[in-house]
């Protein structure tokens, strides 16, 4: 979302990211997720118009969007239970991540460094 969206502080640090990761040939992927909560985002302060511009930048440099399953539910359940302070949001996505063994998480939220197994990719 901070690629595409309004000036930001992680605008900047998102785009080195990206440049980063595109330098380095790393092939770059996200779940469903992602895009429903672009949607939430967008719809929660009113910018609908800017969702068309936003899923057309995430899906211009993405390799692949993973579906979300019913066993990825499952198991962010087991994700949540087992680790109190973590978001619903982030156990998807870690319960994603774990099934395509996915160990690198490009992101700013510090909640993913809760989880033993994922590396968060900074700036």
């Amino acid at each position: 979302m901070y690629l595409a969206g309004e000036p930001h502080r992680h605008k900047v640090d998102a785009q080195r990211v990206l440049e980063r990761l595109i330098i380095d040939r790393k092939k770059l992927v996200t779940d469903a997720g992602v895009f429903q909560e672009i949607l939430h985002r967008y719809v929660a302060i009113d910018r609908r118009v800017q969702v068309h511009q936003a899923f057309e930048t995430a899906l211009g440099y993405l390799d692949e969007v993973f579906p979300i399953s019913p066993a990825d539910v499952q198991r962010a359940k087991e994700i949540v239970l087992g680790t109190p302070s973590l978001s619903s949001r982030h156990a998807i996505h870690a319960a994603v991540m774990e099934r395509h063994g996915i160990e690198e998480i490009a992101s700013f939220d510090r909640g993913f460094d809760l989880l033993p197994g994922i590396r968060r990719l900074r700036s």
